[in-house]
């Protein structure tokens, strides 16, 4: 019952500490771009290479007001945290025409999909790693397990996309360049995020799916799996020489038990703020990766909003959102530490 209370009152802290953050974030949010050098209408009137110069002067002030721009600051304020907290974001630009909300969802289930399967992967793949590598610790394994994640955390991630699209697409053409699938946008998947229509894809959409999936999370699991594998390696190896760990070898435990339900249990939390930071920032798309294969997720999205359209508004929205998967994800990795560790008492 004390550990009850204790976990209410903690929970109830971090809810109070979490509104004030997103607070702070919504207002930091605002004042990024409120400072910048030009303003959406600017932009697209000509100053910059979206700008179109057939705009008449009553057609700038359309757009100034459409975006509210005509309207002092604290209006804007006032309907910008509005917008946000009700995730309504506002209106897309003239030239696509719909609303922010609408074109985040058309793309944010490429980028859930992409990020993902290689999140999901580089945990696995760089947590048993890191197991064996600290097991079998100064051997051939170890040595090597550590230079490769050394050396794939290290790579360009561009420079591993160009590779990978140079040895299956140009020289022996077994899998796309790049998409998402042969015939552009995939509608099955988008609309059953937007709610309007549910497809069961067949067979060969789903091929053609993961055909054009795979090179972009083959290079986001190369990139990402090493930081894992160090870290689990540098937790459990600390872990193997605690007291605890002699005891268990000592009262003749199996390897198997003592490695996993006493060394990585107890070295795990380190892992869990790393993972639930990785599934935080999985939102956010992969910038690089997604220009590379042209995969229209997310992080494609980012930067063509900031090069092309200087869309503003899609932009708040998503740098608002991925900061509120950020904060989740980090509640919910600090709630997880007292369920792993008993040690931990909230309070």
């Amino acid at each position: 019952m004390v550990l009850s209370m204790g976990l209410r009152g903690y929970i109830i802290k971090r809810i109070i500490y979490t509104v004030f953050l997103v607070i702070f974030v919504l207002c930091l949010n605002f004042i990024i771009f409120e400072v910048l050098p030009h303003s959406p209408a600017q932009f697209f009137i000509g100053a910059g290479p979206a700008a179109s110069h057939s705009f008449t002067p009553e057609k700038a002030a359309m757009l100034r007001h459409m975006w509210g721009l005509d309207q002092p600051w604290p209006v804007r304020f006032m309907h910008y945290m509005t917008n946000m907290l009700t995730f309504q974001f506002g209106l897309n630009s003239p030239n696509v025409g719909g609303t922010c909300l609408d074109l985040i969802l058309t793309y944010l289930p490429n980028t859930l999909i992409l990020m993902g399967i290689s999140t999901v992967l580089s945990i696995i793949i760089g947590v048993v790693l890191g197991v064996i590598a600290a097991y079998k610790r100064g051997g051939l394994f170890d040595n090597v397990a550590v230079m490769g994640s050394l050396l794939t955390y290290a790579l360009p991630t561009f420079w591993i996309g160009l590779i990978l699209i140079a040895i299956f697409s140009i020289y022996n053409h077994i899998l796309p360049s790049g998409g998402i699938v042969s015939d552009g946008m995939p509608p099955p998947i988008t609309y059953f995020f937007l709610g309007t229509h549910i497809s069961i894809p067949t067979i060969t959409e789903i091929v053609n799916r993961l055909s054009h999936l795979f090179m972009p999370c083959a290079v986001l699991t190369i990139v990402s799996f090493g930081g894992f594998t160090l870290l689990t390696r540098a937790t459990m190896m600390e872990a193997l020489t605690e007291d605890y760990i002699l005891t268990a070898k000592a009262k003749g435990l199996k390897e198997r038990t003592i490695i996993f339900k006493h060394a990585l249990k107890n070295a795990s939390l380190p892992i869990i703020t790393s993972a639930a930071m990785s599934f935080g920032f999985m939102i956010s798309g992969a910038l690089i990766t997604e220009q590379v294969f042209q995969y229209y997720g997310i992080g494609w999205l980012t930067v063509n909003s900031i090069f092309q359209t200087l869309n503003m508004s899609v932009l708040q929205a998503i740098f608002y959102v991925i900061a509120l998967c950020v904060i989740a994800a980090n509640f919910v990795s600090d709630l997880l530490y007292g369920v792993i560790d008993p040690r931990i008492k909230y309070g």
